[in-house]
């Protein structure tokens, strides 16, 4: 349902439509909100002896184009948005796009077979879960049903120390324009294993007036979520970076772009890869699995997984821990101490 104005009446019009019947009129007002109650008053005085579903379920496809509307109408992060848009695009290449959405279930869903990785397949159902939920507020089904995800699988990479000279060597041996490039590649490189902090929501979007010099802390304004609004320490080097790229200002984005429409740098993911590759490092390292490093190293020399939640930004301790791997060395010592008390003394 939805009111709306004709151009030449001063007047808020309702327009519905159940079993098939189209109910469009004046209101007789000229406030919207009351407007909007007459036009409730009188869906419910349409419904009130049946049923206000429709007898026959639209298509997946039917209420795909009313479902990507909404979407870009919503107040999403363009991110989010892309999100459902990729998943939409997963979904069409499937069959469902033909069911009616009074049929769609669980069950049917689980057949859904799609290319690439399970965060893909994971991206498709949860398109399909979003736009069923929607179909429901729209009183285009009864309910909607629950969509299970599929496990995905923990990153399990860390772009350490080794990794971070490798990329460095590949970056020198990729032929890009300039060398201003390989620098802000170095900077970036930098940053991101020794902060913790995501790319591209926080590290590119930092400011220069959220650096305090004098305590050495950055301030993360905007996050992923609440808790990720936090202080991240400076190291020797960020530091170091810091200054060398915000030399004398006290203001403006730290990654500066006229390039880009936001003002400030967006990705480095085209260089990542070419470093990447020039390195032979796995397609599966990507720079934030600098996140995971940055929180096994605070582990392991703190002891402290409340401290290491606190600079990541976590509030779910079985979140935090997915980022935590733990040295085997720690365990192969602790079984040599312990074999060292039974076992005879050599020859």
């Amino acid at each position: 349902m939805e009111v709306f104005k004709q151009k030449k009446s001063k007047f808020w019009w309702y327009d519905f439509a159940v079993h098939g019947t189209r109910y469009r009129r004046s209101t007789g007002e000229t406030n919207k909100n009351r407007a909007e109650r007459i036009a409730s008053l009188k869906l419910a005085e349409v419904c009130e002896h049946g049923d206000p579903l429709p007898r026959k379920a639209p298509t997946v496809l039917e209420v795909s184009k009313r479902f990507l509307e909404s979407v870009d109408a919503a107040r999403l992060a363009a991110k989010s948005k892309q999100y459902y848009h990729d998943g939409w695009r997963l979904l069409s290449a499937t069959s469902i796009t033909g069911l009616r959405l009074d049929l769609v279930t669980n069950e049917v869903a689980g057949t859904l077979r799609f290319v690439g990785s399970a965060a893909n397949t994971n991206c498709a159902l949860r398109t399909l879960r979003r736009l069923l939920h929607r179909a429901e507020e729209w009183k285009l089904i009864r309910r909607a049903p629950k969509i299970k995800l599929v496990h995905e699988q923990a990153r399990g990479l860390r772009l350490d120390e080794v990794a971070e000279a490798k990329l460095l060597e590949g970056a020198a041996l990729c032929k890009w324009r300039s060398k201003r490039t390989l620098e802000r590649f170095t900077q970036i490189l930098i940053l991101a294993r020794d902060t913790g902090m995501r790319n591209e929501k926080e590290l590119y979007r930092m400011r220069v007036e959220d650096l305090y010099w004098d305590q050495r802390l950055i301030h993360v304004v905007d996050s992923k979520t609440v808790n990720g609004i936090r202080y991240v320490p400076m190291s020797d080097r960020v530091f170091a970076v810091l200054k060398t790229l915000c030399g004398t200002r006290i203001e403006g984005w730290v990654f500066a772009s006229k390039r880009s429409k936001s003002g400030h740098l967006t990705t480095m993911g085209k260089k990542f890869r070419q470093a990447r590759e020039k390195a032979g490092l796995p397609k599966k390292l990507v720079l934030y699995c600098s996140r995971h490093d940055f929180g096994t190293r605070v582990l392991e020399n703190t002891g402290n997984l409340k401290l290491v939640m606190s600079a990541m930004g976590h509030v779910d301790v079985k979140t935090a821990m997915k980022y935590q791997h733990p040295e085997l060395g720690i365990v192969r010592s602790a079984l040599n101490d312990s074999n060292h008390a039974v076992l005879p003394p050599s020859a």
